[in-house]
């Protein structure tokens, strides 16, 4: 048994018996236990005077979820990625650097690429998107779901280190005395995809009652 659920089975019993809230916490941390598995503990059960104690709904992981958040995270992913390579492939399309030679035809080759990709990624990841917000509305019981709040924390992190990361990299430019205007303009289209991914995620997250 889980000491999660020990805590919980605890809490039942002692509330079934009909001690308060307060004694069962100072028990419990005599015993040893720490505050968080305590409170954890506690949260379990609905704070009423109805016995037996009423659980409360708690998060869950299913295989159908897995499925559905690795796919929707490999698409974004995708999307994301072949996005910002199709701004900067564009940028060096449409101001090409006088010192590269026989870049052209690669520059070409990656628009390409990226457009393919997009193509099936994009419109992957806006559909099965969709089907999961859908499905949360309809049941907001899905938001509890572990697999959607580590995909969305995960991407919120990742989104976070890019814009950091590209933060720096534009100070550091401009203090090495290199920025130009196809930095500027690469830097800028690698921020405006990471900032619109932090955003939609950070909003997502704050629906479901976990971006506070």
């Amino acid at each position: 048994m889980k000491n999660s659920d020990q805590i919980a089975a605890f809490v039942h019993e002692a509330l079934n018996a009909g001690r308060s809230r307060t004694e069962i916490q100072q028990a419990l941390h005599q015993a040893g236990w720490t505050n968080s598995e305590i409170d954890t503990g506690l949260k379990a059960w609905d704070d009423t005077a109805f016995l037996p104690p009423v659980p409360l709904p708690r998060p869950f992981v299913s295989a159908r979820e897995s499925f559905l958040y690795g796919l929707i995270f490999i698409a974004l992913g995708m999307t994301a990625w072949h996005l910002v390579m199709l701004g900067i492939n564009l940028i060096d399309y449409a101001w090409p650097d006088p010192d590269g030679t026989g870049g052209r035809f690669y520059r070409l080759s990656s628009i390409r690429w990226s457009m393919a990709t997009l193509i099936v990624f994009f419109p992957l990841f806006a559909w099965l998107n969709r089907r999961a917000e859908r499905a949360t509305m309809a049941d907001m019981g899905l938001r509890r779901s572990v697999v959607r709040k580590w995909v969305g924390y995960i991407v919120l992190f990742l989104a976070a280190l890019s814009l950091l990361g590209t933060l720096v990299f534009v100070l550091f430019t401009f203090l090495d005395g290199e920025a130009t205007l196809q930095f500027l303009a690469k830097s800028a289209v690698v921020a405006a995809v990471s900032g619109v991914i932090f955003l939609y995620y950070r909003a997502q997250l704050a629906e479901d009652g976990d971006g506070e």
